[in-house]
């Protein structure tokens, strides 16, 4: 779901949300996808007043829409606000009946929003698992770190999702490194990002779904819709298979020390 966010609004947002799930159309859909921070945008200076206590309200609202549409959700991104005050991006992952999967806390902050000013780091890995899939979840700035997602590709990890607010000007990065993500670790990604605008910044969509070849299968343009896709998760073996890079690993040789 690439969607325009209400810059500080989670109400407004919570109603958009909703908008979208009313316009699914396609048949036989497993699984929705929305962007980073789609609760708050990017308002980090208000995040004392804005960001969701707990995650309760807004885990709440989208273990209903999961349980009304029968659907799996990786829900994006929302700023959780911990019992120390201190607040974190934070991706939820429900299930189809409303069961909370998982919750990933972004791991590498973006400097350039000033994300550490008002985040804290997350500590933990992204790793989940839907329909017998396992997958992996990050956010946004975290697909700079190919190590990163490495790690997470290391447990014959299928499906990699990424949901992002990722800005106009750099969106040739984006696709250059979604690409690259794929390729290397012969995973489908599966990624989300915002359009439209915020005080400081625009947004550039091109939301894509890519195969463990690194084929663009499906890709959308910088205005607000529902891109739809569908992967064959049995590609990702035969891909491993044909060239297999897990297996001509040499991680003895990948850390040293120069004399």
């Amino acid at each position: 779901m690439q969607i325009d966010i209400c810059y500080g609004n989670p109400t407004a947002n919570y109603k958009t949300i909703e908008k979208q799930f009313e316009k699914l159309h396609a048949k036989n859909i497993d699984l929705v996808v929305l962007p980073e921070l789609w609760t708050t945008g990017y308002d980090l200076t208000r995040l004392d007043e804005i960001a969701d206590d707990g995650g309760k309200e807004s885990l709440s609202f989208i273990c209903k829409l999961a349980k009304k549409y029968r659907l799996n959700i990786v829900a994006g991104s929302i700023a959780k606000k911990l019992p120390n005050s201190a607040v974190t991006n934070t991706l939820i992952v429900i299930n189809c009946i409303g069961e909370i999967v998982k919750e990933y806390s972004k791991a590498h902050l973006f400097r350039l929003m000033q994300e550490e000013k008002h985040l804290i780091e997350g500590n933990d890995h992204g790793l989940f698992e839907l329909e017998g899939i396992l997958s992996a979840g990050v956010i946004c700035y975290d697909i700079r770190f190919p190590e990163w997602i490495r790690t997470h590709m290391l447990h014959d990890t299928k499906v990699l999702y990424v949901v992002a607010e990722w800005p106009k000007q750099r969106i040739d990065h984006w696709r250059a490194l979604l690409i690259s993500r794929a390729i290397e670790n012969q995973c489908f990604v599966v990624a989300c990002n915002r359009v439209g605008y915020d005080p400081q910044n625009e947004f550039g969509g091109h939301s894509m779904i890519v195969d463990p070849w690194g084929k663009v299968l499906s890709e959308a343009n910088d205005e607000e819709m529902i891109l739809y896709g569908e992967v064959e998760i049995d590609q990702v073996d035969s891909v491993r298979k044909k060239i297999p890079v897990f297996s001509d690993r040499r991680p003895e040789l990948y850390s040293f020390e120069i004399e």
